[in-house]
């Protein structure tokens, strides 16, 4: 099969693309360099003839997001709608979405836990969700998007992220007391979980699934992690408790049940090791 994966040169991406090559497809990865999504003439030349397309370039930044809306906007649902609108009605297409769309609570989050994205980025990849659901609807190509949690292990350099910022060596600020647990998904786990979910991606059809490890880590406890790993000392600054869920762990079980994935990678001395040798 011919495999486009936009969004390659990222920190998923790469490692989307290197699955697809392991099982033996012919692998188009297309970094922004190479293709802006918003272009739809560019998106329409670069999946022609495609199988698969799997979409996952857009912005992913949700503080960023809130201070320019309209270009999170732009790029993460007009590009989707310029992908979907250049695929085949039997392309079959994998979206990275986020769990972020589902409304916080300390109750494990499965696809069909309450909406409520709490962002602009995550507003915007609802709606590339909710896109994608009614044109599969109307006779569009079949497209599974696979809502993931907090995605972490080796290539990570974005120090806005927890793992990355902890590995850094720079002072790490807590707020509160280091006790809001968060899931943290293996990006290979993320990438066998794109892989799995081609078969499910048949013409006509839309479903989401929730990608996580359906286990819950606090920060306190991936300070302790980071230490035993590193051998050294993650210097921390406490701040004050900000409004924040106590608790956002996924319920991974449907995916399990329908397409046999299961987090294989995602305890978190795995992925803080892998990260961190990466890194070294």
């Amino acid at each position: 099969m011919r495999v486009v994966v936009t969004g390659a040169g990222g920190f998923v991406g790469r490692h989307v693309a290197e699955a697809f090559r392991t099982t033996a497809h012919q692998v188009s990865a297309l970094d922004r360099a190479a293709l802006d999504v918003t272009d739809p003439a560019a998106v329409a030349r670069a999946v022609s003839g495609a199988d698969v397309v799997c979409h996952l370039a857009a912005r992913v930044r949700v503080r960023e997001s809130r201070a320019d809306p309209a270009g999170y906007w732009r790029t993460n649902l007009d590009g989707t709608r310029a992908v979907l609108a250049a695929c085949g009605d039997r392309t079959r297409v994998v979206l990275a979405s986020t769990a972020s769309v589902h409304a916080a609570t300390d109750v494990p989050i499965a696809e069909d836990a309450p909406l409520d994205p709490a962002s602009p980025y995550a507003a915007s990849k609802l709606a590339a969700d909710l896109l994608a659901r009614d044109l599969a609807a109307a006779g569009g190509p079949g497209v599974v998007s696979l809502r993931a949690f907090n995605v972490a292990g080796p290539g990570d350099t974005d120090t806005s992220r927890v793992i990355p910022a902890l590995l850094s060596g720079r002072p790490f600020r807590i707020n509160g007391d280091g006790s809001a647990v968060r899931d943290y998904l293996h990006v290979a786990d993320l990438a066998d979980a794109v892989v799995a979910a081609v078969d499910a991606a048949e013409p006509g059809t839309w479903r989401a699934y929730a990608v996580g490890s359906g286990r819950g880590t606090s920060v306190a406890g991936l300070v302790d992690t980071v230490e035993r790993v590193t051998g050294r000392v993650v210097p921390v600054e406490h701040g004050p408790a900000v409004a924040e869920p106590a608790r956002l762990v996924a319920d991974p079980s449907r995916i399990g049940r329908e397409l046999g994935w299961r987090p294989r990678r995602s305890d978190p001395q795995r992925i803080v090791t892998d990260a961190w040798r990466y890194s070294a």
